[in-house]
């Protein structure tokens, strides 16, 4: 039988309450990522959710807005492009958009679901993504069944497991391939993450030996407490609990290696944002509002970043980041 995962930092240990009253300034050095949301449409609803996607939403970026992301690219010497969503792949302009980018020479990161993959119409994604060379990041909160569908659904973690075997097979996380394939952990409560590298092993083995998946690396993310999964924390409670954990568990080293000093966040109107969870609190650029096309005439290094409490979710414990821990 399958052992659970390692228990994460949870509410109850010391130290829980607390820690900083703000969050300390930084200030964005040269860009190197332009992380894009495509829209909010899903094929699922996430518990976990920071931007409340799913079926139902209808908001998506406009052919105008998205024919700018190829010039921003170049204008900024920009060297990956990271898609998310919601479910990115269902923008019709989604597939013209990772062409034109992988055309210039940019690495294209695409936040796939994995569910995604076998939905009606998307049956020749995975083989566009490994025909392109894309790097999937794909979310898999956990190795156990029971734990994955109690976050995501019902039937998610087998849809997910196919996923992984389908792009396995076209030699995603396979060596020597070059075809990136990463999956995120994210835990299922208000706790921190454990120690990534101990969780990726255990990811790793188990993946390997009950379903023969391999895959690169791990990336252990916190849970933010804002939109869907903040309310779930103040429907019962444990809203202000959980920002105390983070607070007490901030390690200034994390400042260094966060996010949003290398990044720049764009949202489905192409309004800009210094991270995706900025984004969803509608916290614009310090320094005032700002578009997608105004990158075309100016560099944000040395910009101040907007920040706020939520911000010591990317600094607790080992540090959150789109690319795993930090520390």
């Amino acid at each position: 039988m399958v052992s659970s995962p390692p228990q994460p930092v949870s509410l109850a240990e010391p130290g829980a309450s607390g820690g900083l009253s703000s969050f300390p300034a930084i200030q964005r050095t040269a860009l190197s990522t332009l992380q894009v949301n495509l829209g909010y449409q899903c094929n699922q609803a996430c518990s976990h959710c920071h931007v409340n996607a799913g079926p139902s939403r209808t908001e998506r970026m406009d052919e105008h807005t998205l024919a700018l992301i190829p010039a921003v690219l170049t204008a900024r010497q920009i060297g990956t492009l990271d898609l998310t969503g919601g479910a990115p792949e269902l923008h019709t302009g989604f597939r013209g958009l990772v062409r034109a980018a992988r055309g210039q020479g940019v690495e294209v990161i695409d936040r796939c679901n994995l569910t995604i993959l076998s939905e009606p119409g998307q049956e020749d994604l995975a083989a566009f993504l490994a025909e392109q060379g894309v790097t999937v990041v794909a979310s898999l909160p956990c190795y156990l069944a029971a734990n994955v569908d109690r976050q995501r659904g019902d039937g998610v973690f087998a849809r997910s497991i196919a996923g992984l075997q389908r792009l396995n097979a076209l030699g995603y996380g396979q060596p020597d391939s070059g075809l990136a394939l990463h999956l995120v952990y994210n835990p299922q409560g208000p706790v921190l993450p454990p120690a990534q590298d101990q969780l990726e092993a255990d990811y790793k083995r188990v993946l390997a030996a009950d379903f023969s998946i391999v895959f690169n690396q791990l990336f252990a993310l916190a849970n933010m407490p804002i939109q869907r999964f903040g309310a779930v924390l103040r429907a019962s409670g444990q809203l202000a609990d959980y920002q105390a954990l983070l607070r007490a568990s901030h390690r200034a080293a994390n400042l260094e290696r966060v996010m949003c000093r290398s990044l720049i966040s764009v949202d489905w109107q192409g309004q800009l944002f210094d991270c995706d969870f900025n984004q969803q609190l509608q916290l614009p650029l310090a320094g005032g509002p700002a578009h997608l096309r105004d990158l075309l005439q100016r560099d944000p290094a040395g910009d101040a970043i907007r920040v706020a409490d939520h911000c010591f979710g990317c600094t607790a414990g080992s540090g959150s980041s789109c690319g795993g821990a930090l520390g």
